[in-house]
């Protein structure tokens, strides 16, 4: 019997990583959403003003018998730039901020642990400036922002921007995918 989990995570933009993490064994689904700022259910265009206190986040709803949240923590180091603060590539504010939003001590004290062992490892050549806090507020983003990647693989940002991280991901990750992404 499937032990659905979820796991909230903002990696800069949500239409980079949704790609990412509904490739893995495990996801049954990945929702882009805004969490944490202040502004109560928030629009795309107000989020991106900056204005909102929001991060682009995504909602991972995953079966812990086939992949754990040590899994998910890993495909999150590996599919942006944590050492970036309010920024990924050319998104810039503090809606692109790299931040992990727990839902339970356990996922807190995983996401803390594998932070300061990629520090000390000097994993990176500039300190990890991820966000870990408990997910207080949380909205879905608009319907036309799922699969966004999937239903828009041609215009410019994807084929330019996301294409090329969803197939080095592809590449490191291959073992834990659920199928060799088609769109390529």
């Amino acid at each position: 019997m499937a032990t659905n989990k979820l796991a909230t995570f903002g990696t800069g933009c949500f239409w980079c990583t949704e790609a990412i993490f509904s490739q893995l064994k495990g996801v049954i689904e990945v929702l882009p959403a805004y969490a944490g700022g202040h502004v109560k259910n928030p629009a795309y265009r107000e989020v991106c003003s900056g204005r909102t206190g929001h991060a682009e986040v995504l909602r991972i709803v995953y079966d812990e018998d086939i992949i754990s949240f040590d899994e998910l923590l890993e495909v999150f180091w590996f599919s942006h730039d944590p050492t970036s603060l309010n920024r990924q590539g050319n998104d810039i504010g503090e809606q692109y901020k790299s931040v992990i939003y727990f839902h339970d001590e356990d996922q807190k004290q995983k996401a803390v642990k594998y932070k300061l062992e990629l520090d000390q490892s000097n994993a990176y050549e500039k300190p990890i400036v991820t966000e870990i806090s408990p997910l207080t507020t949380f909205y879905f983003a608009e319907e036309d922002h799922r699969n966004y990647y999937r239903q828009h693989p041609e215009q410019a940002y994807c084929y330019h921007v996301i294409r090329p991280k969803l197939e080095k991901f592809e590449k490191v990750f291959v073992k834990k995918l659920k199928k060799i992404h088609q769109n390529k």
